[in-house]
């Protein structure tokens, strides 16, 4: 078996040890023949999993079940203490249970990491590809990680992959300590993020979930949830079965179950400890519509997979996106009074996507609104008209319409010009 040569000290044995244990194991058969290759299993070890239920072939219960979903949300039963489930481009409920309660989340916690890492990319302040160098006291974390060194070098990347996949809270001090400096000064950036989303029911007093002295909701972590389902890029690691670190010296198992038995699944992140119970927040998207399932303080993790499931599968049995067409003939120009030009062409915005319940399409009715003329100088991006959508007599929707361009008033010497143009005509 290949060790982890170049690693030393308690952390470096630690290794050692989980690799031979990785290979007495598949030497048993309880692993897959891939994860019997590596000389290490790496699993998020809060999850109460050992590493053969967690790269079982056996498709679990809640996953084999075929239960038709309930037609209205005051049907649906899910366990737990507290679940949501909303439409994440609009951010609409679809069903609540508790969702207000403060309650531990765990490593649901790293969501709000993901996000703040996810933004310092966009912003240009961090990289992909940037090595990130571990520090005593990420080195020091307990619970899961993926026993990196003091001083051991990582891509973000990588790092990205251990969050999301192994839910690691060493890679997690790594990445706080990188972009804030310390974890103290992230740890405050995370709570300032939250009051900045409307997170009211929540406090954070780590990067990973460890300390359970935090709090949060599930209608708390279905906003964060959203907001990091902004940045589309996170489904590449959030959506990860198995993947390897180190050269492929260390495997990587994701205990988020959906990603392997749901259909259309984007992640989002596993919790749990024995104060918070098991916790999942669960996003999906199937036909352009994405759905986040939040489900916290459940007593087992076949609870918090079957909920979220169930409150998935009511999303997308009964709700779908509909995107409102133009007919671009009504968009016809208005003409300008006293403008130095005689009309002026509306124009209209890509129209926001709606969700509505199935099967009512063909039951939205159109309606344009257009001003007759309009009184120069007109401004560009004007509101000059608006479309309306309505649903069995009540507004759907609003969309405005606007001047495409400016029209100046007519000045004296143009006026005079199109009088005698139109004396001569």
């Amino acid at each position: 078996m290949k060790g982890y040569e170049g690693h030393s000290g308690k952390k470096g044995a630690k290794r050692w040890l989980a690799g031979l244990l990785a290979a007495v194991m598949a030497s048993a058969g309880g692993l897959s023949a891939w994860a019997g290759q590596a000389p290490a299993v790496i699993i998020d070890t809060e999850a109460g999993e050992t590493q053969e239920q967690a790269t079982s072939e056996e498709v679990p219960a809640w996953a084999a079940a075929e239960t038709a979903a309930p037609a209205e949300a005051s049907a649906l039963e899910v366990g737990g203490k507290s679940a949501i489930l909303i439409e994440l481009s609009s951010g609409r409920v679809l069903f609540e249970k508790n969702p207000h309660e403060k309650l531990p989340i765990a490593s649901v916690t790293k969501v709000m990491t993901l996000l703040l890492i996810m933004e310092a990319i966009d912003q240009g302040t961090l990289a992909y590809d940037e090595p990130v160098t571990c520090s005593a006291h990420a080195a020091s974390l307990g619970g899961s990680q993926i026993w990196l060194e003091e001083g051991e070098v990582m891509t973000v990347h990588d790092l990205l992959k251990a969050i999301a996949v192994v839910s690691a809270n060493d890679a997690c001090a790594m990445m706080a300590e990188r972009i804030s400096g310390s974890e103290e000064g992230f740890v405050a950036r995370m709570n300032e993020r939250a009051a900045e989303l409307g997170m009211a029911d929540t406090l954070f007093t780590d990067c990973c979930g460890l300390d359970e002295a935090a709090y949060s909701s599930a209608y708390d972590v279905a906003l964060m949830s959203r907001e990091l389902m902004k940045h589309p890029k996170i489904t590449e690691y959030t959506t990860i079965w198995m993947d390897t670190l180190r050269n492929g010296e260390s495997q990587l198992v994701n205990t988020n179950k959906l990603v392997r038995h749901y259909s259309g699944a984007t992640g989002l992140k596993t919790g749990t400890t024995s104060q918070a119970g098991h916790c999942l927040s669960a996003t999906a998207e199937r036909d352009g519509m994405g759905l986040c399932a939040v489900i916290l303080g459940c007593s087992t993790t076949d609870e918090r997979f079957g909920g979220a499931r169930k409150m998935l599968d009511y999303g997308f049995a009964n709700y779908a996106v509909y995107t409102p067409s133009v007919d671009e003939a009504a968009l016809t120009p208005v003409r300008v009074l006293r403008g130095a030009e005689e009309t002026v062409a509306p124009e209209m915005d890509p129209l926001t996507p709606l969700l509505i319940k199935k099967g009512q399409e063909a039951a939205i009715t159109p309606s344009f609104e257009l001003a007759a003329d309009l009184e120069a100088p007109v401004y560009e991006r004007q509101v000059i008209g608006k479309l309306t959508l309505t649903l069995d007599g009540s507004t759907l929707a609003e969309y405005e319409v606007y001047a495409s361009k400016a029209v100046a008033r007519l000045g004296i010497k143009q006026a005079f010009a199109r009088l005698l143009a139109a004396l001569i005509a």
